[in-house]
């Protein structure tokens, strides 16, 4: 691990294909935007020699500096992979979205790595978000370490920003959460600011230089060893308290010098079981450096406290048909089980799927079978076809570099792969498997679109089916009621990189318009209706008279239709035409254009005519009774209700409640859970949270989450209802 005394780079560069499980580490990044995921990641490259400052990789290849090989806006919206080798270990690593509308790549980073980085700014702190993933990954047991970041900022303290780690993730053992390494600091500048130059192993007690630009290993000058004592002292508390060796504590406590190695490998076991997590200390290179500050122990820690794939526990299998089955975790040797966690367009070779193998090995051009769970309400097929592989590849940038193979435990990009989406399995044609699925966020920010002009109409249909088999967190919906088209995102920044990726990538410009909520009507009280229909114009005439009568039901009754016609006065053969009559003028409505619902409609009496009454006259009789009917009526326009759950921090109980009454909202009860949160339930209509997804995440700081369903439907509000119904008549 990274506090080993004589500790040294091995082989280091890009990476190739895996030969073992054992050899691979994959870790996902996590923390906020602007904690510094993406310098990190560009330091740990430079610091395994798979990129320089020169521009030149590792075989010679000229390519551009990192952060211009993978451009940074796009890298900050979507969970991208870096492979690089360290010691002989491929390391891939997962950099994800720190913003919270792109927690659908954060998941998909969580699915695809065995261990988390989470990655913390000294001078910005813990965020709400960033805790509730380490929640997480606390509930599924996943291995996690922190790295603090942003050192060189004058308000960064390293001491202070551990106990905040302490506090927040430490919740349930504060001593599970202790530094490795205390930072040194050089001379302080102009500005009375230090700016750290090396750390100091709190279990070696060596001192690691980085003041040159690369890595010196020296021994502490006088006075250095003490102000280390305590953070050491409780470093080794921790870590014997973690240990598997029971008799450990109690020959420390009788004041036995624990050896060095002992102590690292049980840390490094208490890692890799994820009971202790380590803090330590990070910071880009200098120009013209070859080695970030903290960057070498960072990839040790990997390398010797992240545990294995073979260590992980692989997701539940099926039989598409849904019959257990057991796979055995990570055998290259298996039958082939690999899952889709992310999928991307290239301009030059199509879709790119990025592929972790959890069984077996996937090789190019073998054809597999493609099984997915059927995300049809996200506009996600349920497949179950076969493919053909095309080219494997570990990418690096805008490169890609070919593989051979991806046997089980490690990831590969694979391309061609046309009806695979992510969270999509894929296994031996002759032997389809279905992994469980991963939970995926419910889009809640509806975004209205229509095309902006006629070429763009005949191109929208397939860029929106591109767009959702990219990301499963968007949901497209065809509203039958409103005929819009509609988008459901996860925030307004998910919002605009739809957009954008439908213009730029798809050609398709699109305008955005107000999002419309499904009205109805209904009648207030009874009310009665004649409808006459008669006309004569040489030969048939059109002969027709039905009298009905409606009266309001019991909310979610729908539209009911009785006959009470006697003496045959409406022939028998036209009832039915009656009723197709007035069901087809309610789903028209009958005063604001809402379809009409909750309603008895009796047929009462009527007239015929032997020669000129139809099918075509009794049903327009019975629309047109039904219209006199509304016209004597006070109709209702009833608007949606959602049922709604909040998830909020205790601190924010009474602010969110607030807000919920602010939109007509009606708090039903709350609920204490753990971890300092309420559950908070309410009745609020739909046209007051169209933008509540927005609205919560400012009001809450990110922390709070919300669930929301339909109800049912309720009267509007008169003074509402009758700015709907000028709206109506203004667009008429």
């Amino acid at each position: 691990m990274g506090d080993k005394a004589n500790a040294h780079p091995g082989a280091a560069g890009r990476a190739t294909a895996a030969d073992h499980p054992a050899s691979v580490r994959n870790v996902v990044l996590v923390g906020h935007s602007g904690s510094g995921k993406t310098t990190l990641v560009e330091a740990l490259a430079l610091t395994a020699g798979a990129v320089n400052r020169a521009g030149r990789v590792e075989d010679g290849t000229a390519v551009s500096d990192y952060d211009e090989i993978e451009h940074r806006q796009q890298r900050s919206v979507q969970l991208s992979l870096v492979p690089v080798t360290w010691d002989g270990y491929k390391i891939n690593i997962l950099d994800t979205p720190g913003y919270a509308d792109f927690v659908g790549e954060l998941r998909a980073g969580l699915r695809a790595a065995d261990a988390a980085l989470f990655v913390v700014s000294a001078s910005d702190g813990v965020d709400g978000s960033t805790r509730m993933v380490w929640e997480e990954c606390a509930a599924v047991g996943m291995p996690r370490a922190i790295v603090v970041t942003h050192l060189e900022s004058a308000r960064a303290d390293f001491d202070t920003m551990t106990r905040i780690c302490a506090e927040a993730f430490g919740a349930d053992d504060p001593d599970a959460v202790l530094p490795l390494y205390l930072p040194l600091h050089g001379e302080p500048g102009p500005d009375g600011h230090a700016p750290v130059t090396g750390l100091i192993g709190l279990l070696s007690q060596r001192l690691f230089d980085y003041s040159s630009g690369a890595r010196e290993e020296a021994e502490p000058v006088d006075g250095q060893l003490p102000l280390i004592e305590e953070a050491r002292n409780r470093l080794i508390e921790g870590i014997i308290a973690e240990s598997e060796d029971e008799s450990l504590m109690d020959r420390y406590l009788g004041g036995e010098e624990i050896d060095f190695k002992t102590l690292v490998q049980d840390l490094e076991r208490a890692v890799a079981r994820g009971a202790f997590f380590p803090v330590l200390a990070a910071a880009p290179a200098a120009e013209g450096a070859r080695q970030g500050l903290g960057t070498v122990e960072l990839l040790e820690l990997v390398t010797g406290g992240f545990p294995t794939p073979l260590e992980r526990a692989a997701p539940a299998v099926t039989t598409p048909d849904g019959a257990a089955r057991e796979v055995r975790a990570c055998d290259p040797d298996g039958p082939l089980v690999a899952e889709v966690v992310k999928t991307a367009s290239d301009p030059y070779v199509g879709r790119v799927s990025l592929v972790r193998v959890f069984s077996g090995t996937l090789r190019p051009d073998e054809t597999v079978h493609v099984s997915g769970h059927g995300l049809t309400d996200r506009g996600h097929e349920d497949h179950d076809v076969d493919e053909r592989v095309g080219a494997l590849s570990a990418p690096f940038g805008k490169q890609q570099r070919a593989l051979t193979h991806c046997i089980a435990g490690d990831l590969a990009c694979v391309a061609k792969l046309n009806r695979a989406e992510t969270g999509d399995t894929l296994s031996a044609k002759d032997d389809p498997l279905l992994m469980e699925p991963w939970q995926m966020p419910d889009p809640l920010l509806p975004l209205a679109i229509q095309a902006h002009s006629k070429a763009d109409e005949d191109k929208l249909s397939q860029g929106l089916g591109r767009l959702v088999a990219e990301d499963p967190t968007m949901r497209l919906e065809q509203n039958q009621h409103t005929h819009q088209v509609v988008l459901w995102c996860l925030g307004e920044a998910h919002a605009d990189v739809a957009l954008e990726r439908l213009r730029s990538r798809y050609g398709v410009q699109v305008d955005v318009v107000p999002h419309q909520v499904s009205l109805r009507e209904t009648f207030a009280a009874r009310s009665s209706g004649r409808g006459r229909h008669v006309k004569q114009s040489g030969g048939h005439g059109q002969y027709a008279i039905c009298e009905i009568a409606v009266e309001p039901l019991p909310n979610g009754s729908g539209i009911e239709f009785v006959d009470k016609v006697v003496g045959g006065a409406v022939p028998r053969q036209f009832i039915p035409s009656v009723e197709k009559g007035v069901r087809a003028q309610a789903a028209r409505g009958v005063a604001a254009g809402h379809p009409l619902i909750d309603v008895r409609i009796t047929l009462l009496d009527g007239k015929a005519h032997s020669v000129d009454s139809s099918d075509a006259a009794f049903q327009t009789a019975g629309a047109l009774a039904l219209r006199e009917a509304a016209a004597e009526a006070r109709i209702h326009l009833l608007e949606p209700v959602a049922e709604v759950t909040v998830m909020v921090g205790d601190d924010y109980v009474g602010a969110v409640m607030s807000d919920l009454s602010g939109r007509r909202g009606r708090v039903v009860g709350t609920e204490q859970t753990s971890g300092g949160r309420t559950l908070v339930r309410a009745e609020v209509p739909e046209m007051e949270i169209g933008r509540y997804a927005v609205d919560l995440r400012s009001l809450s700081h990110g922390t709070a989450r919300f669930q929301r369903s339909y109800a049912r439907h309720e009267p509007m509000p008169p003074q509402i209802a009758e700015r709907m119904r000028e709206r109506t008549r203004e667009a008429s």
